[in-house]
């Protein structure tokens, strides 16, 4: 015995649907809107206060209608261009030497794990949970003794450290998700575990490297703590840089917006050009 198919829906209840559909995508849209606004707020006012003089920057109510200037931006680059190119040899060569330890411990962790694989990878992500203030002592006299305070290799050394647990974790997430089969056909055809590595794990991987390194070098790059008690003016970031803004004589509202607009502007642009490779690297490997 057959049964009769369901009448299709009346056209009414077809204009029903697609109005809800209408009224709710408005609806997400809305909140996505001020969702941006809220967090793109600080930066926005942080820029407005940058051109701003320091009675603008400090009156109540704020001041929106003023004339702009760039004092505030002459008096910052004097100062920010010896802690940018600190900030740069810093994050960048950190990223580079964490990538270089952390990328072959994450292939052999994915693709050749043994039974205390996951325990490895436990006591990695362990080391990020202790507070950077109960380690700061026996770091500051490790680096005293081995003449590493204030220089960069010893910054570098420091975010190296920081950010090899995120390197070997994002990119054994995303080399798991590559087909053991591949593997499996290069093992048939003769390839040895370094052709492996730098002829599979390494380009289907690409977009992961892309977005782990974007994290890499924002960590590096705003980190202030080590930085503050490592260093002093020879290897000084940016982050450093900042905090001079606030003396004795006060806080420099306007110059510290000046100071961290142009602090901003370089991971803001990294991040524009890569943002491509950035949604892909967190969107692969999120669904297995």
């Amino acid at each position: 015995m057959t049964t009769a198919p369901a009448p299709a829906p009346a056209p009414a209840a077809r204009r029903t649907v697609s109005s809800r559909h209408r009224l709710r995508n408005a609806l997400l849209t809305l909140v996505t809107y001020v969702l941006a606004a809220a967090f793109l707020f600080p930066l926005v006012w942080m820029f407005m206060a940058a051109f701003k003089t320091e009675a603008e920057a400090f009156a109540v109510p704020p001041v929106f209608a003023f004339t702009p200037n760039w004092d505030n931006f002459a008096r910052a680059i004097p100062t920010y261009l010896p802690a940018l190119k600190n900030s740069l040899i810093a994050a960048l060569g950190s990223t580079l030497l964490a990538f270089i330890l952390g990328l072959p411990a994450a292939f052999a962790l994915a693709v050749y794990p043994t039974r205390r694989a996951q325990g490895v990878l436990t006591w990695m992500l362990s080391t990020k949970f202790m507070p950077a203030v109960g380690v700061i002592v026996p770091l500051f006299i490790i680096f005293r003794n081995l003449h590493l305070l204030d220089t960069l290799p010893g910054l570098i050394l420091m975010y190296t450290t920081m950010n090899l647990p995120l390197v070997v974790w994002m990119m054994h997430s995303y080399m798991t998700e590559i087909p053991f089969a591949i593997y499996e056909a290069a093992k048939v055809d003769g390839a040895s575990v370094g052709q492996e590595f730098f002829g599979i794990a390494l380009p289907l991987s690409t977009p992961g490297m892309a977005a782990t390194a974007l994290l890499c070098l924002i960590f590096a790059w705003n980190e202030v703590f080590f930085a503050l008690n490592l260093t002093s003016s020879g290897a000084a970031p940016l982050s450093v840089f900042i905090g001079e803004f606030k003396t004795s004589q006060g806080l420099f509202w306007a110059q510290l917006s000046a100071a961290a607009t142009l602090t901003v502007l370089p991971v803001l642009i990294f991040g524009w050009v890569a943002q491509r490779q950035l949604v892909r690297g967190l969107s692969f490997g999120a669904v297995k």
